[in-house]
């Protein structure tokens, strides 16, 4: 087979399309950003039809750019930025609101009330998620509360939900559908079941008439209208699930971390979901067809990349965000200066909705150089912290760590990670792993390959880093990383 697979990669702040051969191999891409709107301070938006447009235009840049028509791809996989709410209207096919963008903390409050009935861990059990404002049931409720007639329109059937992914889904295909790893990620679908719970539906107060119809990660959804007309859509994965498959993580113990504006380490646990006493998150990670689904474990970092975009943005330090390292290299170490950056609350292993960011150990010796160490160092930190968690939880030592996302070009950080995990932090060749991953389950679902193993075979490693840094300073290094994130709790009365 010659044809191709293309992905739409619905990211925080912009949208790709990109294609792929059987290879594995990028053959086309666009990308378009979107606006970030913030309405006051921890509110943030998005405009759903701006996205829209968005993925339009890159799908057909894209083609025309590689001289490419809709007959030339076998199929069209989609992964999107995943708790990010969208509630529009069925016959108009309008959005009632913009979309409530998952790091939002509107519904802190909510989360309080919620938990002073049983705690923060009040639905762990089912779901494998705590109470936080980061997942997308409460920004659902938010809207159904908030927006003028939206309730009733849900109650009827005249008002829909989705995830980014059921948005798209229903713009090129018609349909109202999601995948069990976006469904995993609203607080409203039963992990055993992977089904929606009438109980959480219930003590949410969401109409289970809003919700769309949940299906696997790889079968034929239906086919798209417009520029990609007649392509059969057939992958749908959550962004962070999307790169584990991407990196082809199918063993029990095999994990990733995505490098991204946030930070998301995912290790697959198997086809049994492993509840956490860590802090982490129980999630779907995938089900191709009518396999039995496979469960990972996940540590959510809000702030990674976005904080190298405040250092240009808002402080001016840099003119973009890739002078970052050449910046960071101008001094030897971090000068004693550490940043957390807990713009939105602090979210694995904590989950502490009320820290606020600082920067820490600033003395008169400290420089922008120091600071932008200090930003970068930030990332390794925090997926340590993850990392540790995750292996106490499952018992599994962790042999290497699969990277990508856009900061994995950055050497001095991967360099950095490796010495304060212990253990090698792996590059691929293909870093784009998230819209890969896509592109492997709706190339899974139309025969593009025959099973995982192909996918496996595809996978070649770039770049490997290995641990230099010596037991006593890691440990120094991090002990002072921990003294800094004290100061950053409770900060939110």
């Amino acid at each position: 087979m010659t044809r191709y697979i293309g992905a739409i990669d619905q990211g925080t702040t912009s949208t790709r399309f990109i294609v792929f051969d059987r290879d594995g191999r990028q053959r086309a891409v666009a990308q378009r950003e979107h606006r970030q709107i913030y309405p006051s301070p921890g509110l943030v938006e998005h405009d759903a039809l701006e996205i829209w447009r968005n993925t339009q235009s890159v799908i057909a840049e894209a083609l025309e750019g590689a001289g490419l028509v809709a007959t030339d791809l076998a199929a069209i996989g989609v992964t999107n930025q995943r708790e990010t709410t969208v509630l529009w209207d069925r016959r108009s096919g309008a959005p009632l609101a913009n979309a409530i963008v998952w790091q939002d903390t509107r519904v802190d409050g909510m989360v309080a009330e919620f938990a002073r009935e049983g705690g923060q861990d009040r639905f762990r059990a089912k779901t494998g998620l705590p109470l936080a404002s980061y997942f997308s049931g409460l920004k659902l409720r938010w809207l159904l509360d908030h927006v003028s007639d939206a309730r009733a329109k849900a109650e009827a059937g005249d008002a829909l939900f989705g995830t980014i992914d059921s948005w798209l889904l229903w713009n090129l295909t018609g349909e109202h559908l999601t995948d069990v790893t976006n469904a995993s990620r609203t607080q409203l679908m039963d992990l055993a079941t992977l089904d929606w719970d009438d109980g959480l539906l219930a003590d949410f107060g969401i109409p289970r008439a809003v919700l769309p119809r949940i299906v696997s990660s790889s079968e034929i959804y239906g086919v798209a209208r417009g520029e990609l007309g007649g392509v059969p859509v057939a992958g749908v994965l959550g962004d962070q699930q999307a790169a584990l498959v991407g990196q082809t993580c199918f063993k029990p113990g095999e994990a990733k971390n995505t490098y991204g504006t946030g930070c998301f380490l995912l290790m697959n646990t198997g086809t049994k979901p492993v509840p956490s006493t860590c802090g982490l998150v129980t999630t779907v990670a995938y089900r191709f067809g009518t396999a039995a689904p496979c469960y990972a474990l996940e540590g959510s970092v809000a702030i990674s990349g976005a904080l190298v975009q405040w250092l240009r943005d808002n402080l001016g330090l840099i003119r973009s965000s890739g002078e970052i390292e050449e910046l960071a290299r101008s001094v030897e170490d971090n000068g004693d200066v550490y940043i957390v950056p807990a713009f939105s609350g602090l979210y694995a292993p904590y989950w502490q909705a009320s820290a606020r960011g600082v920067v820490a150990g600033l003395t008169r010796f400290a420089n922008k150089g120091h600071l932008a160490r200090a930003a970068l160092e930030a990332t390794a930190y925090q997926t340590k912290e993850v990392l540790d968690a995750m292996v106490q939880d499952s018992g599994i030592a962790i042999g290497e760590l699969r990277s990508d996302g856009g900061m994995v070009v950055n050497e001095l950080l991967m360099q950095f990670q490796a010495d304060l995990l212990d253990v090698p932090v792996v590059r691929p060749t293909v870093t784009e792993t998230t819209a890969l991953g896509a592109a492997y389950a709706a190339g899974l679902a139309t025969g593009v390959w025959r099973s995982v193993e192909d996918l496996v075979g595809n996978w070649q490693i770039d770049r490997v880093w290995r641990p230099a840094m010596t037991p006593e300073r890691r440990t120094m290094l991090f002990a002072a990383w921990k003294k800094a994130v004290r100061r950053s709790f409770d900060w939110v009365d």
